[in-house]
C-alpha cells in the first residue's frame, strides 16, 4: 500500500490517493468522518476549526461500499476557500492581488524561511500553505481507512494524551485497547485521567490569555498485531524504525519512544527486558511489555506502545522576532490562525499515522489481492505462531 497527499491549507480541496488496498474491504464513510471530527476537536483548538467541518468524498476505487483493489481517491473540501479564491487562485492574477496576503516575515519554528530559501519563493505563503498542519487532514482520512482494514484482522488502535504543558496524566492499568479508545474519545482532552483534566484546561486557558502555546506527549497503543511483523534483516525493514519516522513526520513532533522509552537509560537491563513465557493456549508471551511490543525491529505479539512529543505550536499571538526577507530588518513575525495547544488533536493524527504504517506492513507481509485472501493468510500465520 502506498499513498500521496496534495493540497494547500487555503486551497479549494485536499486530496489523497491510495494504491494497494485489497479488493472487498467494506468502507464506512461515517467512521472516516468521525476520525476527521476528532482531529478538529480537543480542548485548546482555535478559530479555523469553527470554519471547517471536514467531510470526506471518495471519488474512485470504491463501489457499492467496498474497495475494488484499484487506486482509491479521497477529497476534503476547504470551506474557507471562499475567502481566498483570488489570493490562492490557480490562474495568474494581477500584482495587487498577489501582494494582498503576501508573507515576507517568516515565523520562527515554521518551515517559512527555510522553505523559501530552498524553493526560492519570495512569497512565503507558497511554503506555509503546504507545510501547514492542515495537511494532516488527509493522513487522518487514510489512517481511518487503514483502521477499517485492521479491524477486519482483529487489530485495534487507540491514542490518548499523557501530558500537556508538564501536567502528566496517569494511565490506568489493565485497560484493553478498545476501552482506552472509548474513554479517550469521551474526554475533551482525549485523556484517560479525569483527575487532571481541569488542571490541564486551566493551563491551556492561561496560556491562551498570554498569547503563548504549550506542547505535550501523546501515546498510541495497538493491540492484536501478530509477532514477526517487520524484519531484522535490513535497517529499512525494521517496523519500529518506520513508525518512528512516521511519528516524527507529524507537524511539530520532535521525538518518539517505545515502551519505557528513554527511561531505559536510567535502569539496568534486568528491569527493561521482557521475560518470555509460554502456555498452550496463547503460545509465547512476555511477562512485561517494557519494550513496547518490539524486539529486533519486529513485533513480538504484545501490545505496541508508541509515544510522541509535540512541541508548542510555533505560531504565537505574542509573536517572536524575525527578519523581513525584503528589507532584512528585524520585525515581529506575522501571525496566521493559531491554537493554544493542539496536543489532543495530535493524538488523533498519531493514531491514524500509526494505523497506516501497521496496515502497510501487514499488506507487505501477506498475500492481499483480496480481503478474503488476506484474512486467510493472517489466520494461517497466527496458527503457525501458536504451534512454533
Amino acid at each position: 500500500m502506498r499513498y500521496l497527499t496534495a493540497g494547500e491549507s487555503h486551497g479549494p480541496k485536499l486530496t489523497a490517493m491510495i494504491e494497494g488496498l485489497p479488493a472487498g474491504v467494506p468502507i464506512d464513510l461515517a467512521a472516516i468522518n468521525q476520525e476527521l471530527a476528532l482531529r478538529q476537536g480537543g480542548y485548546g483548538r482555535g478559530g479555523r476549526m469553527k470554519i471547517e467541518k471536514d467531510q470526506v468524498e471518495i471519488t474512485s476505487g470504491l463501489r457499492h461500499g467496498a474497495t475494488l483493489g484499484s487506486p482509491l481517491t479521497m477529497t476534503v473540501e476547504n470551506r474557507d476557500w471562499k475567502n481566498w479564491t483570488e489570493i490562492m487562485a490557480i490562474e495568474d492574477v494581477e500584482d495587487k492581488i498577489k501582494n494582498r496576503r503576501r508573507v515576507a516575515r517568516p515565523r520562527p519554528g515554521h518551515a517559512d524561511l527555510v522553505g523559501g530559501q530552498k524553493y526560492q519563493h519570495r512569497d512565503l505563503r507558497n511554503v506555509l500553505e503546504r507545510s501547514s498542519a492542515r495537511e494532516t487532514t488527509m493522513r487522518v482520512a487514510i489512517g481511518a481507512l487503514a483502521q477499517e482494514l485492521l479491524k477486519l484482522l482483529d487489530i485495534e488502535v487507540a491514542a490518548h494524551v499523557t501530558m500537556i504543558g508538564g501536567i502528566a496524566a496517569a494511565v490506568p492499568d489493565n485497560l484493553t485497547v478498545g476501552e482506552m479508545k472509548t474513554r479517550a474519545e469521551a474526554s475533551p482532552l482525549y485523556c484517560l485521567d479525569p483527575n487532571v483534566e481541569e488542571e490541564m484546561k486551566a493551563l491551556i486557558d492561561e496560556t491562551k490569555k498570554k498569547g503563548d502555546t504549550i506542547g505535550g506527549i501523546v501515546e498510541v497503543v495497538v493491540g492484536g498485531v501478530p509477532a514477526g511483523i517487520g524484519s531484522y534483516v535490513q535497517w529499512d525493514r525494521k517496523l519500529d524504525a518506520r513508525l518512528a519516522q512516521a511519528m516524527v513526520s507529524i507537524n511539530a513532533f520532535k521525538g518518539v519512544e517505545f515502551g519505557v522509552g528513554f527511561k531505559a537509560a536510567e535502569v539496568p537491563g534486568s528491569q527493561v527486558m521482557d521475560e518470555i513465557l509460554w502456555n498452550e493456549k496463547d503460545g509465547y508471551t512476555r511477562k512485561s511489555n517494557n519494550l513496547g511490543g518490539f524486539e529486533g525491529g519486529m513485533t513480538n505479539g504484545e501490545v505496541l506502545v508508541i509515544r510522541g512529543v509535540m512541541k508548542p505550536i510555533p505560531t504565537l499571538y505574542k509573536p517572536l522576532q524575525s527578519v523581513d526577507i525584503d528589507t532584512k530588518e528585524p520585525y515581529l513575525a506575522s501571525v496566521e490562525r493559531s491554537d493554544s495547544t493542539a496536543v489532543p488533536a495530535a493524538s488523533v493524527v498519531a493514531k491514524n499515522v500509526v494505523a497506516t504504517v501497521i496496515a502497510e506492513a501487514m499488506l507487505e507481509e501477506f498475500p492481499c489481492a483480496s480481503l478474503a485472501q488476506l484474512k486467510t493468510s493472517v489466520a494461517e500465520y497466527r496458527q503457525a505462531l501458536r504451534e512454533f
